[in-house]
């Protein structure tokens, strides 16, 4: 199996909604960081493409026919390459202000509250420092050059990736954009809208 579509979106950008609508399109998994603490073995290569080292990607998305969020954003280049032809999306907010209010209270709130790696996943706060706060100036912690970085993280995944291969697609859009970028029927259902941030701080326990 290949990847027919590598998500460029960053955390917070509906990328839990685009896993689960993926998987119904796809009727493969979606690979997104909920799968790295299932895989702890995958820490040491993601750390590893964070360090510039050659990383087997083949081997790292077995089974999968999708990836989207942190870490996968963070190496969109290199995944859109290795899969040429594979869709890119690039999901994102209304405004860098609304991703920031969203990130800051859920995963960065939880960088800066909680620096020791979850249980049986050694390593994987170094991943993240390195893959994510290591790639993007101002996360966790500083606003402005945050907001800086997501405006210039999606302004290089437009420029870059040629506009017939390219979606750019929030939330709101539901199903029809993926639907007519991978040619499938739009599902008689819902969009599936998940992970809101009152549920992400209540399962990571930011709120008690």
């Amino acid at each position: 199996m290949t990847l027919r579509v590598v998500g460029a979106g960053l955390g917070r950008t509906g990328t839990n909604s685009l896993k689960l609508a993926l998987e119904r399109l796809l009727g493969e998994p979606c690979y997104h960081m909920i799968e790295v603490f299932g895989h702890p073995e995958h820490i040491p290569m993601w750390h590893a493409a964070a360090d510039g080292e050659r990383v087997d990607w083949d081997a790292l998305f077995t089974g999968y026919a999708a990836a989207v969020d942190w870490p996968v954003a963070s190496f969109w280049r290199e995944l859109a390459d290795e899969y040429p032809d594979a869709v890119v999306v690039l999901s994102t907010r209304t405004s860098a202000d609304a991703w920031w209010r969203s990130a800051d209270d859920t995963i960065f709130a939880h960088m800066r509250n909680d620096p020791v790696d979850p249980p049986g996943l050694e390593g994987w706060r170094a991943m993240v420092d390195a893959a994510v706060a290591g790639r993007y100036p101002g996360v966790p912690g500083d606003e402005e050059k945050a907001k800086a970085s997501y405006e210039a993280h999606n302004a290089e995944v437009r420029a870059t990736i040629p506009a017939e291969r390219l979606v750019d697609w929030q939330a709101g859009d539901g199903w029809e954009p993926l639907c007519r970028a991978l040619g499938v029927a739009v599902p008689d259902e819902p969009f599936p809208h998940v992970n809101t941030t009152a549920d992400f701080r209540k399962m990571s326990g930011l709120d008690g």
